[in-house]
């Protein structure tokens, strides 16, 4: 598998790249590479292995959501405390 000038153009353009005609000599060579190695693997039977997400034996560790009633004078007062806008407290921005 070789990869074209003109692929290699196309990923350029899509990572919006500008290369040289000695960074497309490099990279090409090295995108090749990297397509070769991935068809070696395309070569092993994997048809008896069952798929995997993680390989580690860990497992979730999140918690149950527990919902728990406010009372509604709290509620009421830590809404009143800044600016609303549409039903909704509004805050400074964050970026």
């Amino acid at each position: 598998m070789s990869i074209t000038r003109e692929e290699i153009k196309h990923i350029a353009e899509l990572s919006r790249l500008e290369l040289s005609e000695e960074e497309m000599t490099k990279f090409g060579g090295q995108l090749d590479s990297i397509l070769k190695y991935i068809s070696q693997l395309n070569e092993v039977d994997t048809k008896n292995i069952e798929p995997t997400a993680q390989v580690s034996g860990l497992s979730d560790i999140w918690r149950a959501d527990d919902v728990h009633e406010w009372n509604q004078e709290e509620v009421e007062a830590a809404l009143n405390q800044g600016e609303r806008e549409g039903g909704q407290v509004k805050v400074k921005r964050v970026l």
